[in-house]
Parts: C-alpha cells; sequence; structure tokens
C-alpha cells in the first residue's frame, strides 16, 4: 500500500522542487552534493516539508539540513526551538540547528519578525553553502497575503502575494503554494509527526491572525467555498500581469533620462501609468528610499509632478528622499 493522499501530495510537491534545484546547480560529481535547508519553526506546514524533505532528498542525491529560527518573543522560545531542531535530527537531517535572532521594532512586530528571520535564513544558507531554503507557505498562506496585499492598496504586484522562487539566486523555494494547510496537517497526523500551534497564529492582537480566524471565515460564509483556491489563482494571474509590466518599465527606463541620466518629464508621461509608476518607483529605490516603506500613495504624489504639474514644491519620500521637477526633469535624490 502506498502513502497516505496527503503523505503523497507533499512528497510530490517536493520532488519537483528539488528536481528544478538540481537543474539550477548541476554538480560535477556525488562528492558535490548540493545542500537543501528547510525552515522549519515546528508548526504542521513545516513539519510536512521537513519530513518530506528527509525522505525525497538522499534518493535524488542531494543532503538535507534544518534550521529553526528562535524569535525570542515568548517565555520557554529558546527550549522549544532546541526541541524543534531534535525533531529534524531524528528526521536524518543535518545539519540541524537552532539560530536565536533579535526582533526590532521597525515596521511593526510582524513585519520585524520576519526581517529577523529572513536575515538570520539568508546567514545560514551561506554559512552552509546551501543550494536553496525551502519554506512551507501553503495555499492558504498565499490567500491571506494577497488580502493583506489588498487592504493596503499596494498595487499588482501586492496582489500577486509570494512567489514560488525568490529571493538572491533563487534562495527560497515555496513548494506548497498549491497545497491547503489541511493536506499539511493531515500528513503530519498520518506520521504521527509531534507539531506546535505558535499561539500568536491564533493572537488577535497580529493582523494575519484576525484575517486567518475572522476575516476568511467571513468571505467564504458570504461568498461560497473556494474562495482560498480563487485568492491564490488571482496570485499567479498578477505575478504574470506584474513580471510582464516590470519588463515594460525595465525596458523603457533608459529611453525617458536624458544625456546627463536625469528623468524627462515629458516622455514620462507619454508612457501608460502602470510602467511609468514602476519607473518612478525604482528611481526612487535607488536614490536611497526603502522600498519596504515606500508605498502606493508616496508614487502617486511623485506622479502628480509628471500628470499635474502646477509649480508644487518637492515631495519628501521615505528614506530622506526627495523629488522635485527642474526645468522639464523629474529630479529625485537625497535630501
Amino acid at each position: 500500500m502506498g502513502p497516505h493522499p496527503a503523505v503523497a501530495a507533499i512528497r510530490l510537491a517536493v520532488r519537483r522542487v528539488l528536481h528544478d534545484i538540481l537543474s539550477a546547480h548541476p554538480q560535477p560529481s556525488s562528492a558535490q552534493q548540493p545542500l537543501v535547508l528547510v525552515a522549519c519553526s515546528g508548526g504542521a506546514d513545516s513539519m510536512a516539508l521537513a519530513s518530506a524533505l528527509a525522505f525525497e532528498a538522499p534518493k535524488l542525491g542531494i543532503r538535507a539540513g534544518g534550521i529553526t529560527v528562535d524569535h525570542g518573543l515568548q517565555p520557554g522560545s529558546d527550549s522549544r526551538a532546541e526541541d524543534v531542531a531534535l525533531r529534524l535530527t531524528a528526521l536524518g537531517l543535518a545539519p540541524a540547528e537552532s539560530v536565536a535572532v533579535s526582533v526590532g521594532r521597525a515596521g511593526g512586530p510582524e513585519a520585524a519578525a520576519r526581517d529577523a528571520r529572513y536575515a538570520a535564513l539568508d546567514a545560514a544558507a551561506e554559512r552552509h553553502g546551501a543550494a536553496a531554503v525551502l519554506l512551507g507557505h501553503t495555499r492558504d498562506d498565499q490567500a491571506e497575503t494577497v488580502l493583506l496585499g489588498l487592504a493596503r492598496g499596494s498595487g499588482i504586484r501586492s496582489l500577486s502575494g509570494m512567489a514560488a522562487v525568490s529571493g538572491t539566486g533563487g534562495r527560497y523555494r515555496r513548494p506548497f503554494l498549491q497545497l491547503d494547510r489541511q493536506t499539511a496537517r493531515k500528513a503530519c497526523l498520518v506520521q504521527h509527526l509531534p507539531v506546535w500551534d505558535d499561539p500568536h497564529n491564533t493572537d488577535p492582537a497580529y493582523t494575519r491572525s484576525r484575517l486567518r480566524h475572522e476575516g476568511l471565515p467571513a468571505l467564504e460564509k458570504a461568498l461560497g467555498k473556494g474562495v482560498v483556491e480563487a485568492l491564490a489563482r488571482t496570485a499567479q494571474l498578477s505575478r504574470d500581469d506584474a513580471d510582464a509590466l516590470d519588463g515594460w518599465a525595465q525596458q523603457a527606463a533608459d529611453s525617458v533620462r536624458d544625456t546627463a541620466g536625469l528623468l524627462e518629464c515629458a516622455k514620462l508621461y507619454a508612457l501608460p501609468p502602470a510602467v511609468r509608476r514602476r519607473i518612478l518607483r525604482r528611481a526612487a529605490i535607488e536614490a536611497g528610499a526603502p522600498a519596504g516603506a515606500l508605498f502606493a500613495r508616496h508614487i502617486e504624489e511623485v506622479d502628480r509632478l509628471i500628470t499635474g504639474w502646477r509649480g508644487q514644491g518637492e515631495i519628501n519620500l521615505p528614506g530622506k528622499v526627495v523629488a522635485q521637477r527642474q526645468g522639464g526633469r523629474l529630479v529625485i535624490r537625497q535630501g
């Protein structure tokens, strides 16, 4: 008898991603087997992912390891992280380690924890020479991300949710974006894998928690089942559109600058708004505006220097960047 359908589904998802990683990182000999790490919190999603990686990686000549991050936000978090590392070791993952981080306050508690976590994962991947790091985000997580982006009014890139491949050199891989959270939990149950449910996931103080336990159920009650699948599908369609527009903007960026490299307002005005605003956003980031603090309203204000010019003064942007119109040119610089 084959594995339970939930186990089979997660293993297939991981196997496909590992094949992609091998294609991207061909190895000249078996002595140089690539290492793939799994980021594991001890929750059902990441434990299911760790188990599938431990099962599939050896069959493909891939070394498999695991990293758990201790955010230090709850009493006993260090002991819990060490316990997760022991579970990873029991699955046969090596290295299997716990990394402690210090969570700041920038951008709010959720964003600060996420930034600290990814910094730790980046450092672990560099330290161990990992070809990739697997993340356990599911279709449900994707649906929540799309709704959060919609609420922020951040545009089509925000609606595109999480990418299956992201990070420097495609470091981060998300095998479960087409699988629901329940499949991962069922896979843990039938394999008798112990899981830890983070109390932050049910704490109404956190926006994503409220969305998960109040917002999405309310939407399903009003619109019927299938909302999560529809939102995940929206993410993929939005990502395709956003990628195409980003490519267009990248090609057009040089054509709207003069010989001194300054942006020409008349040429910018002639572009479609979606393309023009992408060029403006990139110019602001290159001038020093933090991408995470640069919102649609900021770019709209800069855009009005081109489309609604009435002699207005400079626009202040995050990171002490200013934008102003000077003699038909748009100057974006450090203030």
